[in-house]
């Protein structure tokens, strides 16, 4: 008979005869006893009150008995800790038996008995267990130390168990390095102050790939979870770790093949993209991916929203596999939109024939949900692939002559964006369009529906018959159809004012006096002011040029798409939320990919790893790295690090206009931001600087280029340069609103750079900042933000905040910015330091194209902070000595050799970072062509 007797038992008084029984002298029948109290504690019995007759059973070989009673001794010690103190002389014991089966069951239990009287009592039997001679008792107790850093992680740290479980680490057995890197990944998300102790290097990767390939198939993941959170030193060590990895992707456990994924992923970012090496890469990760995908549906779902993310990383990995994301007819709904959504993705020129005879089979299919989203495919498809918009516009056609009610509503809602897309292009099919009225019932359709009628009125002759019909009903319709229609009745009377003037009164009236609907009731009243006062303004306003639709609007933000891709396999890259979302207490979870290489596509920059840049030899930093134009920017605080940035970042008072000239202090510090940034009020005031003393800096200042276009910053657009006055960097910057809508509450902060540049007051705008209007305003910056290198030395990457949305931009600020005041060496000084500086760190650079004579040059550099120490005429050449500072310290020394009749000038430099070199090359080429 199986033990499903004993889930059976309702006597009365069984409590009573279970205590007579655990007290017996009979070993069989005190087993039978404690089988029965377990049976009775699953089903949900309270049989706390036998809690010292079942510990008084612990003293005994029988290993069945001693792992029930323990099994009882988890669940109810908690409620009974005076109590189960009883039994840890037991358990101790139990530490030093001759079974190692024994001493691991005592190991484990003691850890899940989360008692803090019990853990003091833990601490020797555990260290004992660590270096036990068994390897079953060594993996128990490295999970064991994990359990025991939950509940007091001091007690571990102070007891040295982190030590004991790195070594752990080198272990002969492949199972135990396993349990111990689970330890530590444990102990890593919940305590990152453990980092120092459990830090990950060359040695210990080497030896985890050695265990991965004889451990078990969760071990592998524990393993390649482990390595995918380390960053190589140099791509030569993330080549041969990946080599090392990629076995794994051929796994049969679809866990492994996404943890080996995840590795690949992360160190292909330290790769030259261009190289073979690379390609095989690429090669290589596309079977395992289409694999995954022949497994049940909720692994293909988990496997295609990691693809998803892959996708938007690397396009090219599936390019060639879009077949196998054509839908089955037996996929469940999850499985098809998600196959829908890495369709487009992957869609381009060559093979949008191919999808298009796809989604238009979809749009037959009988899930409703599944064919709406099949038709918004095939729109989307006309923005993302200009070649085919044509061809899918003549597919759309094709589904509205099916009259079936979802489909044609769907496609007028697609079709609305790509005349936002391609203006002037198919307002043919208006009239196909128009056909439909009658069958619209669902708001978004609605909506398009008379979108498209009030941008084309003027193409449309019964225009104003076909918006009256929909007023008819103005008050039952849902609040979007309402604002889309005064907004197209205000077109229609713009552009026919003759015959349509009742009709604008109507609905007029209708959005402000007949509506409880405060956005409806404030747009009218716009409205209806502007008709009032200013007609033409009215046109300009409600009839100017629309910014054109993004390509692709739905894809994840770069940065939070990086920190996805360092959480492949886990439930994050299943959300599309970052960790610290949805998991509390786990802010260490934050990963970003490591530093691209440098030989990556120009605007795809990232972060090196962090050095430090000091006036002696640059120290490294265990700074992670960053890519593409956001980088690391989830681990800065929008509100800024101190209290006055956190309730100020944001708020631009708006009673302040950017140029004012109120309060203003002329002897003070605010005449600089009055004369800086290029403001009228600057030019009108020249030179009023140095008239009172202020001695305006003349330092070189570049024309402004264009950091965030308005196509990436939903209508923002963003133009600034970088110029030093009287001590201090300012970022110049032009605001420009190409939106519809008027901007407002805008903020600034930057991510770790090289120099530490960060925002020293409030970004201070015009705001509201109307459409169509720019604002210029001078940012001052300072040099005590976090440090960290970056390639290029000086990319600076930025996040603007306004009403919108947040947006990022990264742009170079110029080094010679950096250029301090004091930088003037004594002779003596110069000569010493230029001794003193290895020869080996010299070195020289041609500047051509130079027709300036030596004290021009001489002159012009001395205005952007470069000194001229000493000048010398050796064999007919000027040769100027130089010195500047850099604001984190640095000094570099120059010798710039001037051939008369030659414009191609040498100059030498030294310095103890030979990281900025290039910087400061460039800054010598761009002020003496300047």
């Amino acid at each position: 008979m199986t033990d499903s007797k004993y889930f059976t038992t309702t006597k009365k008084g069984e409590i009573f005869e279970l205590k007579a029984e655990l007290n017996s002298d009979k070993k069989e029948k005190k087993k039978e006893a404690v089988k029965k109290v377990i049976a009775s504690m699953t089903v949900g019995k309270d049989v706390s009150a036998l809690f010292p007759d079942v510990v008084n059973c612990m003293q005994t070989d029988n290993l069945e008995l001693k792992k029930l009673v323990y099994l009882y001794l988890m669940n109810y010690a908690k409620s009974q800790p005076d109590m189960a103190i009883m039994a840890v002389n037991t358990f101790v014991k139990d530490c030093e038996d001759a079974n190692p089966l024994i001493r691991a069951l005592a190991v484990r239990t003691m850890g899940c008995i989360r008692v803090d009287k019990i853990t003091e009592y833990l601490c020797e039997p555990l260290r004992k267990c660590l270096k036990d001679e068994d390897p079953y008792v060594r993996k128990t107790a490295a999970v064991c130390v994990a359990k025991l850093h939950d509940i007091n992680s001091q007690l571990v740290e102070d007891q040295g168990f982190l030590d004991a479980l790195r070594d752990l680490l080198s272990d002969s057995n492949p199972m135990v390095v396993a349990n111990a890197v689970a330890a530590i990944s444990e102990i890593l998300d919940t305590s990152p102050t453990a980092q120092q102790v459990l830090e990950m290097n060359s040695i210990t990767i080497n030896k985890l790939l050695t265990a991965l390939n004889e451990c078990t198939e969760w071990g592998q993941v524990f393993i390649l979870d482990s390595i995918s959170n380390y960053t190589p030193k140099d791509d030569k060590e993330a080549q041969s770790i990946s080599e090392r990895v990629t076995p794994r992707l051929a796994h049969a456990n679809a866990a492994v093949v996404l943890s080996a994924i995840k590795v690949v992923m992360k160190y292909m970012e330290m790769l030259d993209p261009t190289s073979e090496y690379v390609t095989m890469l690429v090669k290589k990760l596309a079977p395992p991916l289409v694999t995954l995908l022949s497994a049940e549906p909720e692994i293909q779902y988990v496997a295609l929203r990691n693809i998803n993310l892959i996708v938007q990383k690397r396009s090219d990995i599936l390019k060639n596999e879009m077949k196998v994301f054509f839908v089955k007819y037996n996929d469940p709904i999850y499985v098809k939109l998600e196959k829908l959504d890495i369709m487009i993705r992957l869609t381009n020129q060559s093979n949008i024939a191919q999808v298009l005879a796809e989604l238009k089979e979809y749009a037959t299919e009988v899930d409703v949900d599944f064919v709406r989203k099949s038709v918004r495919a095939i729109g989307r498809c006309a923005i993302k692939v200009e070649q085919a918009a044509e061809r899918c516009v003549s597919t759309l056609l094709d589904l509205i002559q099916t009259k079936v009610n979802y489909v044609v509503q769907e496609a007028i809602v697609v079709i609305k964006d790509i005349f936002r897309k391609y203006p002037n292009k198919y307002e043919s099919i208006i009239a196909t369009l128009c056909e439909n009225l009658d069958t619209l019932d669902e708001p978004e359709a609605r909506a398009s529906m008379i979108w498209i009628i009030g941008e084309y009125a003027e193409r449309i002759d019964n225009a104003d018959e076909l918006l009256e019909s929909f007023l008819e009903g103005f008050q039952d319709e849902n609040a979007q159809v309402q604002l889309q229609l005064l907004t197209a009745i205000v077109k229609l009377f713009l552009k026919r004012p003759t015959n349509t003037q009742e009709l604008v009164q109507q609905v007029l009236s209708l959005s402000t006096q007949d509506s409880d609907n405060p956005d409806l009731r404030d747009r009218g009243y716009i409205y209806w002011r502007l008709l009032s006062t200013d007609p033409a303004a009215a046109k300009d306003v409600v009839l100017a040029e629309k910014p054109l639709i993004s390509e692709e609007t739905d894809l994840i933000e770069p940065t939070l798409l990086d920190e996805l891709i360092c959480h492949i396999s886990s439930l994050a890259s299943v959300y599309h939320r970052p960790p610290n979302n949805f998991v509390e207490g786990r802010a260490s979870l934050r990963r970003s990919l490591p530093p691209r290489s440098a030989s990556s596509n120009v605007g795809e920059e990232a972060p090196a790893e962090g050095l430090q840049m000091q006036s002696s030899t640059p120290q490294a930093t265990v700074i992670p790295g960053a890519d593409s134009l956001i980088g690391d920017l989830l681990d800065m605080d929008l509100g800024g690090p101190s209290a006055y940035q956190q309730n100020q970042m944001f708020q631009t008072p708006s009673s302040q206009p950017v140029q004012t000239t109120a309060g203003i202090d002329l002897l003070g510090e605010g005449l600089d931001s009055l004369l800086g940034g290029g403001s009228t009020a600057g030019d009108a005031l020249g030179g009023l600087g140095d008239i009172f003393g202020g001695a305006q800096s003349s330092s070189y200042v570049p024309p402004q280029e264009v950091f965030l276009p308005a196509s990436k910053g939903k209508g923002l657009e963003i133009s600034g340069t970088f110029a030093r006055r009287n001590n201090q960097v300012f970022m110049e910057l032009t605001f420009t609103n190409r939106a519809m809508q008027a901007m407002a509450d805008f903020g600034i902060q930057f991510n770790k750079n090289s120099f530490g540049l960060a925002p020293a007051s409030p970004l201070s705008i015009q705001s509201p900042l109307p459409p169509n209007q720019s604002a210029s305003t001078s940012l001052p910056l300072s040099t005590t933000g976090a440090v960290q290198k970056m390639e290029p030395l000086m990319a600076l990457q930025a996040a603007v905040k306004n009403n919108i949305g947040v947006f990022y931009f990264s742009c170079t600020a110029p080094l010679h910015v950096l250029f301090t005041e004091d930088g003037e060496m004594d002779k003596k000084d110069f000569l010493s330091t230029w001794k003193e500086i290895p020869s080996q760190n010299e070195e020289q650079y041609t500047i051509s194209n130079v027709q300036h004579s030596a004290d021009t040059v001489s002159q012009k550099l001395r205005n952007s902070n470069i000194f001229t120490i000493a000048k010398r005429n050796v064999e007919g050449q000027d040769m100027l000595y130089q010195s500047l500072k850099l604001t984190n310290g640095i000094k570099v020394l120059a010798e710039l050799k001037i051939q008369p009749g030659n414009s191609n000038f040498v100059l030498s430099l030294k310095c103890r970072a030979l990281d900025i070199y290039s910087g400061v090359q460039l800054a010598y080429d761009t002020i003496l062509h300047n």
